[in-house]
C-alpha cells in the first residue's frame, strides 16, 4: 500500500530525494511542489553524483507472524538474468555475517552517525514479540540482543521458494554488552543443534495472539533454525528458543535477510582479510590466494559461504572463519573515513536499515538512536566472538547435527548471566571472603546431598565419596532437589562456616557457590548441598563462572591476524 493509501502501487517506486529540503516526498507531489517553489522544471531531481534512480525509504511496515509483507522491491534488473539464481544461492550462505555486520554496524556509527537514522525510519520493517523481550530500550544492567540472519524469499514471488514466511533461522548470534558498556561477547549458535522448541505465543494479522505449540527434543529433531518459519514462528518464537536452551533472557531481536550482503561490503569500501593458505572453493567459486586480500560484493560472498575450502569441511568452521570476517568489517568500518564522510556513511545506513527487521520496542527512529549510541561505547578490542560449545550428536551413524556441550556450555551460559568479560576487560576479582577463615575436621562436617543437576544418581555418589575418600562424618542423601538447579550451591549457617569451607575445599566450589543462611540453626540441623547443572562428578571441582571454560573457540574484533 502507498502512502495515500492504494495498494497497488510499490511504495519503494515513489519516493524519491528532494533536493530543496535534504528530505525524501512522493514523486509526483516532490517534482511538483518544488518546481513551483524553486521554478525548476518538472523533471526527475537527484542529488549530484547520484544513480538516476534510487534506492528510497518504504512507508514502515509492521510484519505478523501468520504473514509479514513481502520486502521492497529491488532496483530496476537487479534480480533479472542468469546470474541471479547463482547470486541467490550465494547470499543465503552469507547470512552470519551479515547477521553481525548489523549489530557491528550500529557499534562503530553509534554516536557519530545514528542523526541520519531520521532519514531512514521508513526502511526499518517492526515485529510485536510480546513478552519475549524487554519493552526497555536500554537500562542499566547487561542488554542481550539477538541478530538473526534468515533464508527467507520474501519478495521474490514464490520464485525461489519460502514466499509466505519469514525464513528459518539460519544464523543466529547472542550479542551480550555488558552493563558498563566496556566489553561485548557475540556467541553463534549453530542451526544444526538438535533442542526442544517451546511453545509460542505469535502476533496475527487481525492483532489477536495465537500459540504455536511447541516440540519437544528428540534423538535427531526438531534443529534450533526450526525456531522461525516452521508453523509460523516468528522472531519471538526464536528468542524464547534462545532463553529455553541458554537460560539467557533476550532483550530484543534483529533479523536480515541475504540482499545485504553484497551492498554492505561495497558501502564500506571493501573488507581487508588475511589468508595463511590459499583458499580454493568451486561449489562457492572461492578462489583467493594466501596472503591480504580486499574483497567486496560478489567475491565477499563467496569469501563467507565457503566451506569446502576449509580444512574440516564443516559450518562450525564457516562459523569461525565469518567470525574473523565480521572482525574485519567493524576495524574497517572504525579505521576508515566512512563515519566523516557523508556519502559514505549515508549509503552505509541506508543499506543496513533496508535489510532490518526489528522488534517493536526499538523499532522507532529515537529508540533505534538511542540503542546505537549505547553500543557506540564499546571498543572492537573488546568485543569477543565465539560458539556455543557442541558434539557431534551420538544418535547418529552419519553426524548431521549437533547436541550442547553440556558441561562446557553452562560454564560459557554462566559467564554471560553473570555478566563477564571473554576479551579479559574486567575488573579484578578478589579472593571470596567465604573461602578464607578457619576450616573443621572433615569428621566434624555435617551435610545432606540433593540433585538438581539432572545427572542420575549424583547425590548417591556425592554421599558415597564424601565418606570414603574424603572422611567426612556422616554425610545423607536427600534424593532430588524440588527443582532442577542451574548451579551448584551449599547453604549453611553462620555457626557452620568453618564446616563450609572445609566442604568447599573437598568439592572445589567456588566461593559464589556458598550462600550464607541469614537464621542461625546451629550445627545440628547440618547443611544443604545441592548439586547443580554445573557439576559432573565428586572429585572434579565446580566450574568458577569467572573461569572460562576449557578450549573455548573465539576471537576478538581487533584480531587482524591471517586465517586458514
Amino acid at each position: 500500500m502507498d502512502t495515500q493509501g492504494r495498494d497497488d502501487i510499490d511504495p519503494a517506486g515513489q519516493w524519491v530525494l528532494d533536493p530543496a529540503t535534504g528530505r525524501y516526498r512522493p514523486r509526483q507531489e516532490r517534482a511538483r511542489d518544488t518546481g513551483r517553489r524553486s521554478g525548476l522544471p518538472r523533471q526527475t531531481l537527484r542529488r549530484p553524483g547520484a544513480p538516476a534512480a534510487m534506492p528510497s525509504p518504504r512507508g514502515r511496515r509492521t510484519a505478523a507472524a501468520a504473514g509479514p509483507p513481502g520486502r521492497r522491491k529491488g532496483r530496476p534488473g537487479r534480480r533479472q538474468g542468469a546470474k541471479q539464481d547463482k547470486g541467490i544461492t550465494r547470499r543465503r550462505k552469507a547470512l552470519l555475517w551479515t547477521a553481525g555486520t548489523m549489530v557491528l554496524v550500529l557499534v562503530a556509527v553509534g554516536a557519530g552517525g545514528y542523526l541520519l537514522y531520521q532519514r531512514f525510519n521508513g526502511n526499518l520493517t517492526t515485529v510485536d514479540v510480546g513478552d519475549a523481550g524487554s519493552k526497555d530500550v536500554i537500562g542499566d544492567g547487561p542488554l542481550n540482543l539477538l541478530v538473526i540472519g534468515t533464508d527467507s524469499r520474501q519478495g521474490l514471488a514464490g520464485r525461489y521458494g519460502d514466499a509466505d514466511n519469514v525464513g528459518h533461522a539460519d544464523t543466529t548470534i547472542l550479542f551480550h554488552v555488558s552493563a558498563d558498556r566496556s566489553n561485548a561477547t557475540a556467541m553463534s549458535i549453530p542451526r544444526d543443534i538438535v533442542t526442544a522448541i517451546p511453545d509460542c505465543p505469535t502476533r496475527q494479522k487481525d492483532g489477536t495472539t495465537a500459540t504455536i505449540p511447541g516440540i519437544p527434543a528428540g534423538l535427531t529433531t526438531p534443529k534450533f533454525n526450526e525456531s522461525l518459519g516452521v508453523g509460523g514462528r516468528d522472531p519471538g518464537c526464536t528468542m524464547r528458543a534462545v532463553t529455553a536452551l541458554t537460560g539467557i533472557p533476550v532483550d530484543h531481536f534483529m533479523m536480515v535477510d541475504f540482499d545485504a550482503v553484497k551492498e554492505l561490503s561495497t558501502a564500506v569500501g571493501g573488507v581487508d582479510v588475511c589468508l595463511a593458505r590459499p583458499l580454493v572453493d568451486p561449489k562457492s567459486h572461492l578462489d583467493l590466494s594466501a596472503g591480504p586480500h580486499r574483497i567486496e560484493g560478489e567475491q565477499a560472498l563467496e569469501f563467507v559461504r565457503t566451506r569446502h575450502a576449509l580444512r574440516n569441511q564443516s559450518d562450525l568452521d564457516r562459523i569461525r572463519l565469518q567470525q574473523n570476517f565480521l572482525g574485519a568489517m567493524i576495524r574497517k568500518i572504525k579505521s576508515s573515513g566512512t563515519l566523516t564522510n557523508p556519502r559514505k556513511l549515508f549509503t552505509l545506513a541506508d543499506t543496513a536499515t533496508r535489510a532490518l527487521t526489528v522488534d517493536s520496542a526499538i523499532g522507532s527512529v529515537s529508540r533505534l538512536t538511542s540503542l546505537a549510541k549505547d553500543l557506540s561505547k564499546v571498543d572492537a578490542k573488546h568485543i569477543t566472538f565465539t560458539t556455543l560449545p557442541v558434539v557431534d550428536n551420538p544418535n547418529e551413524r552419519v553426524h548431521a547435527t549437533v547436541v550442547v556441550d553440556r558441561v562446557r556450555a553452562q560454564r560459557l551460559y554462566t559467564m554471560i548471566k553473570d555478566d563477564v568479560s571473554l576479551s579479559g576487560h574486567r575488573k579484578r576479582h578478589k579472593v571470596d571472603a567465604r573461602l578464607i577463615g578457619p576450616r573443621a575436621a572433615p569428621s566434624d562436617v555435617r551435610v545432606r546431598v540433593y540433585n538438581g543437576s539432572g545427572i542420575l544418581g549424583a547425590a548417591r555418589g556425592t554421599v558415597d565419596w564424601l565418606r570414603g575418600a574424603e572422611g567426612v562424618g556422616d554425610p545423607a542423601n536427600g534424593g532430588n532437589a524440588p527443582a532442577p538447579a542451574p548451579r551448584t550451591t551449599l547453604v549453611y549457617t553462620p555457626a557452620q562456616a568453618d564446616q563450609a569451607r572445609t566442604l568447599a575445599a573437598m568439592l572445589g566450589l567456588p566461593g559464589s557457590a556458598l550462600r550464607p543462611s541469614p537464621q542461625d540453626g546451629g550445627t545440628a540441623a547440618g547443611m544443604s548441598l545441592t548439586l547443580g547443572a554445573d557439576f559432573t562428578r565428586a572429585g572434579v571441582p565446580v566450574p568458577d563462572p569467572d573461569a572460562e571454560p576449557d578450549d573455548l573457540d573465539r576471537t576478538r574484533a581487533d584480531n587482524s591476524s591471517c586465517v586458514s
